[in-house]
């Protein structure tokens, strides 16, 4: 019996020590702060490179000629294919280390012609885009009346009106994150009371009679319906003319349709560790985008950031204990399914895994960082913020969001997102305005730097972030 609770004891330590990281020792956060501390001088040779040295505007011009040479790369698009080798041909040439792609399988959806006109009460062509996974209609189109609503509870009430019907939803802008439900579940609901297609008001705060694209996902048990983006204009003129009691009829068409998934990439490369090899802080941005404009934005600029900072630590001649590795997602705007896949082949090695970054919510002006980790780890980040001083950018908020790295925060890994003045982000969203011409390049120096000086900090700090 002896033995058998000495056994229990030792497998109960070790897997306590596996799911903790290595180092995990609970150093006093007094000796933390100074520990940090010492990173000052540094902390400001990587801001001067950044913003105002040899490297100032870098990462701007490198985004420049990527979404200038490649365009929009949508998921399983050669688009996306020609994207995934400019860059790895990109960080090869750059002197980074190992740079290799991990393979993933991702969706391969297809847009095709597509068009809306309305026919009553007169003729005018409609500004759409297709939503992502939608199928297409019928040969010959669909030709419909329409029903304005301006919620899923109001369709509900009018469901006896909606068959045969195309539903246009002319919902309010509350906030992304409440009204994108709209866009991903709008087809399904129509659907279910009958409809034969949705068209749903674009979901953005401002626009210039601009649709914006999106994924959405069909519900289990419910007849598949063309579905598409309007532009706020439009919607809100079918519903002035609802209210009026105008009979509206629609002409819709869509070439849309979902090939079998495309292989593809994860791009990778790194700053290998001097000490700790094995373990990684992980900065990362998405390479695909939506097949309008050119991707600059949404996240061509997080792309360009996390590649700048293993360049802006390579050239200071930098190496830190753990590894800086730098993942540029495939397939993030089909639901995170390249960073799903990766998670799924690395976390065997969890707990190796420091800090988990990502940029996808524009590289405008930086306030500072959205964080999920332990209270220590938070007191930790604050003190890592304050090197940040000299630029004016050291907030750390709660929350730290991105598609890209959810499943490692759940799974306890800290995780940090970059905070900028991101008002106008949902302006240009998976729209054709997602050029080059939102991007600032002074802007993209500061976040560049704050991206740059939290990943060496605590890549090379004694511990790793307590869990």
């Amino acid at each position: 019996m002896t033995v058998y609770l000495t056994l229990l004891v030792l497998v109960a330590g070790l897997i306590q020590g596996h799911c903790r990281p290595q180092g995990y020792k609970h150093k006093p956060l007094e000796e933390m702060s100074k520990e940090v501390s010492n990173y000052a001088d540094i902390a400001q040779k990587i801001i001067e490179l950044a913003v105002y040295g040899k490297a100032r505007n870098r990462s701007y011009e490198r985004l420049a000629a990527f979404a200038d040479t490649i365009g929009h790369r949508l998921s399983g698009s050669k688009n996306l294919d020609l994207a995934i080798k400019y860059m790895y041909n990109a960080l090869k040439q750059d002197g980074l280390e190992n740079v290799h792609l991990e393979p993933v399988k991702v969706p391969h959806w297809v847009r095709g012609e597509e068009s809306a006109v309305m026919l009553l009460p007169r003729n005018h062509t409609l500004s759409i885009l297709g939503l992502g996974s939608s199928v297409g209609t019928p040969k010959g189109g669909i030709e419909a009346e329409v029903l304005v609503v301006e919620s899923f509870d109001e369709l509900k009430r009018r469901a006896n009106e909606a068959k045969g019907k195309i539903v246009v939803y002319n919902q309010p802008f509350v906030s992304y994150s409440e009204t994108v439900a709209y866009r991903t579940s709008g087809a399904s609901e129509a659907a279910r009371v009958g409809a034969v297609a949705s068209l749903i008001r674009s979901i953005t705060p401002f626009s210039i009679d601009s649709p914006h694209t999106g994924w959405q996902w069909y519900q289990p048990g419910v007849p598949q319906i063309p579905t598409a983006c309007i532009t706020v204009e439009n919607a809100q003129m079918m519903a002035r003319m609802a209210r009026r009691g105008t009979r509206i009829v629609l002409q819709l068409n869509m070439g849309a349709k979902t090939l079998p998934d495309a292989n593809s990439f994860n791009t990778v490369a790194e700053i290998t560790g001097s000490e700790h090899p094995e373990q990684v802080v992980l900065l990362s941005g998405h390479l695909d985008s939506w097949d309008v404009g050119q991707g600059a934005m949404d996240d061509g600029g997080g792309v360009a950031i996390s590649w700048e900072v293993l360049s802006l630590i390579k050239d200071l001649g930098l190496r830190p204990k753990r590894t800086l590795r730098t993942v540029l997602w495939s397939a993030e705007e089909a639901g995170g399914v390249g960073a799903a896949q990766y998670y799924e082949q690395h976390k065997g090695n969890i707990s190796n895994f420091d800090l988990v970054m990502e940029s996808d919510l524009g590289t405008f002006a930086p306030m500072g960082l959205q964080f999920t980790g332990s209270d220590k780890a938070r007191a930790i980040m604050k003190e890592v913020m304050k090197l940040l001083t000299p630029i004016n950018v050291t907030s750390l908020e709660e929350h730290g969001e991105g598609t890209d790295i959810d499943m490692w925060m759940k799974s306890g890994v800290p995780g940090a997102s970059l905070h900028t003045a991101d008002s106008k982000y949902f302006w240009f969203h998976h729209t054709r305005g997602d050029t080059m011409t939102v991007q600032d390049p002074a802007e993209m120096n500061l976040c560049s730097a704050v991206w740059a000086v939290v990943a060496y900090v605590v890549a090379d700090l004694d511990e790793m972030l307590p869990r």
